[in-house]
């Protein structure tokens, strides 16, 4: 009897993946999202230690202005509720609601980047503030392009999460991708909370 109930645990964990209530590529998506996290804790590290390090040097960039990082901000933050709506419509079987959800999250995270792209070109072009310029320079580019990079990549798996949407690829009960695209995204909006403060906000308080 325990052999043929093993057997039957062993068959459905095949089929399905999962031990206990998550399946194991759910725990698969965990343990990449945590070693990303490792990645920008380390950036973050190294920020702050060269910031320490340089404490002689202006550790703040050239303008003041606020605004655009406080709109990207808002941008993130509505497209977590926007790939949270569209999760939410798979996991009801609502394939429409699922697609609409992904496009506007795709179209808010190319905003995002737009943004971004316009913040590094008027530093560059107007206050002759890059990479090159000092050692902040480096970190903030640095920084703030790896998150870009991974905004990027977030928008990519999403893309191909709405074009098998749309060839109806995902039901109710296999939607993996999406939740997987979710998680990712969820992560990504978390970490820009963290950039923007370190960098954007706490040099105002020295």
């Amino acid at each position: 009897m325990s052999v043929a109930h093993g057997e039957q645990v062993r068959v459905l964990e095949e089929e399905h993946g999962q031990v206990g209530e998550r399946s194991l590529n759910w725990w698969g998506m965990v343990f990449f999202i945590a070693s990303e996290a490792l990645i920008f804790a380390n950036l973050i590290a190294a920020y702050l230690y060269l910031e320490i390090r340089n404490n002689n040097d202006i550790w703040q960039l050239p303008h003041s202005n606020l605004f655009l990082p406080l709109l990207n901000t808002a941008i993130l933050l509505g497209s977590s509720v926007s790939v949270h709506f569209a999760g939410t419509g798979i996991r009801k079987g609502n394939v429409r609601q699922l697609i609409i959800g992904l496009s506007v999250t795709i179209f808010l995270g190319a905003c995002f980047l737009v943004g971004l792209a316009y913040e590094w070109t008027s530093l560059i072009a107007d206050e002759h503030f890059s990479i090159s310029s000092s050692i902040f320079g480096s970190a903030f580019f640095t920084l703030t392009g790896f998150h870009g990079l991974h905004v990027t990549i977030g928008a990519i798996f999403l893309a191909v999460c709405l074009v098998r949407a749309t060839k109806g690829h995902f039901s109710k009960q296999q939607h993996f991708a999406v939740q997987a695209a979710e998680m990712y995204w969820h992560f990504v909006d978390v970490v820009w909370l963290f950039v923007v403060t370190l960098v954007y906000f706490v040099p105002l308080f020295r």
